[in-house]
């Protein structure tokens, strides 16, 4: 096996991406080679711990062990048993490798320790703890309706071997009961998981991200007033579907500090100041830096927010450009990396932090181009035809919608409502053209933290990108929606276990961001996904079968996951023999 490095060349800048590949020799002599692990863009000391665990398990892979060990062959005093092996039965294979991970981190993070006191067994021996690994593994390697868990997914896995318990653990109403029981718990989790991660990666929430989202209900069910379910706006642009909000907190590394689940039509600005108090009265008061986009806080809030001494680092409209632009040409740019600068101006209570993207540039100016010339080619078009005034309107409005803002960079004159057909004029808005392409690239910051420099405070906001990626992987990954239950007791529940399995994929992230950086916690799960569990069995002489369950042995890409992780498979279950009769397929001679 080796590395190999693909380079791609994307808004002006090389990306090298890196894999593992590794030649196999076919029928014909030709040697071919074959993807073993996707590693991404890595950087050289990465890389060289790549290289080094290559070498290990390739040393590994030429080692020769003995089938029989010398002096293992059975005495006359050790019980014997006869087999057919022409009646060897492979049966009941069963996804075994992603389960065993999953397992694997609910024990790093030690959540039987939480959950233990929390989820007794029933009275009628019900495993509330093992019913609830199910669900949350389920979310993490498979996501689906619990109805598709109970139907089809449990059966295919092998989680009744690693829990040892039976169908019964995904017997539907169990699941949904079990649903019931856990969101009565959700303050207490948040404290245990930041403790947890404290202990585990040294995390800390001095620096706390704060955005928000949406997920739909596909229902044209009517809702009440006080329902969660509302029309609202949708960052799915399903408008047509009622929804609910979740608002989420995060850190720069991607843990979780607390979320909530509010009416659809809540209003981004209206949910910070709850917030605020939640956090203040869950951990106690401390010096913490919030980030958030424009749009959720507002002035009263940012008020409040300095009152209680609270720091803040915010996105702001461009529009507030229009006031501070005069003031900031004259301050000096400071370069942060390669084709960013930012400049600062301290203003009252507060700094103003202007950052400069060369890479947004090319980005909003090639958009923008792209809709203009959309735009003004469609008015050309209208200029040629013959329609009315009223059927001119609904045309002009449809491409105004299609053009976006680059419509504002047109000026159309329309014709006189007298008229029974009607022509239009337009003409290029040079000075708005001007305006846009000054400001295309740039986005303004504010803050009430002084004393910080204009780079870190730039790094502190781009980490905003970290809350978006738990919120894509929360929507694509775990699945959180479709959601098919209808009160909100069991939403509420939906989205708790879907923030569980997220708190299982963070901790994965986080060990591979130390040992494996480039791979991707949703690749290392599709691969152990291969990793199966059979059933071999063989009949015995005396009408009996023994049966061996056994997981695959791990490929490469399995050996190296689990070398760089540190993980260690379990040993294979026992063998054992049951009693119901079995026939043999041939009469061979027994062994």
């Amino acid at each position: 096996m080796f590395l190999r490095c693909q380079r791609r060349k994307k808004d002006g800048k090389t990306h090298e991406y890196w894999s593992i590949v590794e030649s196999r020799r076919v029928g014909d002599g030709r040697v071919v080679q074959r993807q073993v692990l996707y590693l991404g863009e890595i950087n050289s000391s990465q890389r060289e711990a790549w290289r080094k665990s290559i070498e290990v398990l390739d040393e590994g892979r030429r080692r020769q062990v003995a089938l029989f060990p010398a002096g293992t062959m059975p005495c006359d005093d050790v019980d014997a048993i006869g087999v057919h092996l022409s009646g060897l039965q492979l049966l009941r294979p069963r996804q075994w490798g992603a389960c065993w991970l999953a397992l694997q981190l609910w024990e790093q993070l030690d959540l039987d320790a939480f959950w233990g006191p929390r989820l007794r067994a029933s009275r009628e021996g019900t495993p509330w703890l093992d019913v609830l690994k199910v669900l949350t593994a389920y979310r993490l390697i498979d996501p689906g309706s619990e109805w598709r868990l109970h139907r089809q997914w449990f059966d295919t896995s092998a989680m009744a071997d690693l829990l040892e318990g039976e169908f019964a653990l995904a017997e539907k109403n169990t699941l949904y009961r079990c649903l019931d029981k856990l969101a009565e718990h959700k303050d207490a989790l948040f404290k245990f998981l930041v403790q947890r991660w404290g202990e585990l990666f040294g995390a800390k929430f001095e620096v706390l991200l704060y955005d928000l989202t949406s997920t739909y209900f596909e229902t044209d069910q009517e809702r009440g007033a006080d329902d969660l379910r509302q029309y609202g706006y949708s960052r799915d642009k399903r408008g047509d579907c009622r929804q609910v909000v979740i608002a989420l907190i995060v850190t720069p590394e991607g843990f979780p500090l607390s979320y909530e689940v509010m009416a659809g039509n809540t209003a981004d600005s209206s949910t910070l100041k709850d917030f605020l108090q939640r956090i203040e009265q869950r951990y106690g008061h401390a010096d913490r830096i919030w980030v958030m986009d424009r749009g959720i806080p507002t002035e009263d809030s940012l008020a409040t927010m300095r009152a209680m001494g609270a720091s803040y680092l915010v996105g702001t409209p461009k529009g507030r450009l229009t006031k501070l632009e005069q003031a900031l040409l004259a301050q000096p740019w400071e370069q942060v990396r390669e084709g960013v600068n930012v400049k600062r101006l301290g203003v009252e209570e507060e700094v103003y932090i202007l950052a400069q993207s060369d890479s947004r540039i090319d980005k909003e100016r090639g958009m923008r181009r792209k809709r203009l010339r959309r735009y003004i080619a469609r008015l050309k078009a209208l200029q040629g035809q013959v329609i009315t005034r009223d059927q001119l309107l609904m045309k002009l409005g449809a491409a105004k919608h299609e053009a976006g803002r680059a419509a504002h960079l047109v000026k159309v004159t329309l014709p006189a409502q007298a008229m029974t057909t009607a022509t239009l004029e337009f003409a290029l808005d040079r000075a708005k053209l001007r305006q846009v392409r000054r400001r295309e690239g740039r986005y303004l910051l504010r803050t009430n933290l002084r004393t910080g420099q204009p780079s870190e405070l730039w790094r502190f906001y781009i980490q905003l990108t970290e809350v978006e990626q738990a919120f894509k992987e929360l929507k694509h990954d775990l699945a959180v929606r479709p959601i098919y239950h209808q009160t909100e007791e069991r939403i509420e529940a939906h989205i708790f276990v879907a923030f569980l399995a997220y708190c299982l994929q963070v901790t994965l992230k986080a060990r591979l961001r130390r040992v494996a950086g480039g791979t991707t916690p949703r690749e290392v799960i599709e691969t152990f996904k291969s990793m199966q569990m059979v059933d071999v069995q063989l009949p015995t002489t005396d009408g009996r079968a023994l049966t061996l369950t056994r997981y695959t042995q791990p490929e490469p890409q399995h050996r190296m996951l689990l070398d760089r992780l540190r993980l260690q498979l379990p040993a294979q279950p026992p063998p054992r023999i049951t009693t119901a009769q079995i026939k043999a397929r041939a009469a061979a001679p027994a062994m």
